[in-house]
């Protein structure tokens, strides 16, 4: 990427928000929705041009996009699930609860566990905790509902 820290946004007409990337040592650190632009974002990134290229129907799985986690280990584990969710597949927080080593998807504080680390998600679309049906998605959900059906889900 090698791209200055920094953070970068622009308005999408799509989602009826902003799109703000907050980069850090070349790693994408955060991805919000703002209802307006910060006076510090600048409009141009790659990462920034690629979800808005998303945005438009290009498919993307963001999978090569660098990023850089700052959440709990149990949390870390339950985002790198989500992030191998196939672009136009969904999955429950069951299913998902499954796939994170050490968790029992019949243990309801599993399911809570991976319920707070959908809902803290610092990097949603990159991380497509939409992908997840019946968790919560950091995104505001007429976000996610416009992701989800982006992906016809």
């Amino acid at each position: 990427m090698s791209e200055v820290a920094g953070i970068y946004a622009r308005e999408s007409g799509y989602l009826d928000r902003c799109v703000q990337v907050g980069v850090a040592s070349d790693r994408v650190v955060s991805v919000s929705f703002p209802r307006s632009l910060a006076s510090e974002a600048t409009p141009d990134h790659e990462v920034l041009d690629r979800i808005f290229d998303y945005l438009e129907g290009d498919r993307d799985e963001f999978t090569d996009v660098e990023i850089g986690l700052t959440v709990p280990t149990d949390q870390r584990s339950v985002l790198e699930a989500v992030r191998e969710i196939p672009y136009g597949t969904q999955t429950s927080v069951e299913q998902l609860t499954g796939r994170v080593a050490g968790f029992d998807p019949a243990d309801d504080d599993d399911r809570d566990r991976v319920r707070t680390a959908l809902d803290e998600n610092p990097i949603p679309v990159i991380i497509p905790d939409h992908r997840v049906r019946d968790g919560p998605s950091a995104a505001p959900p007429k976000v996610e509902q416009k992701l989800r059906s982006l992906e016809g889900l």
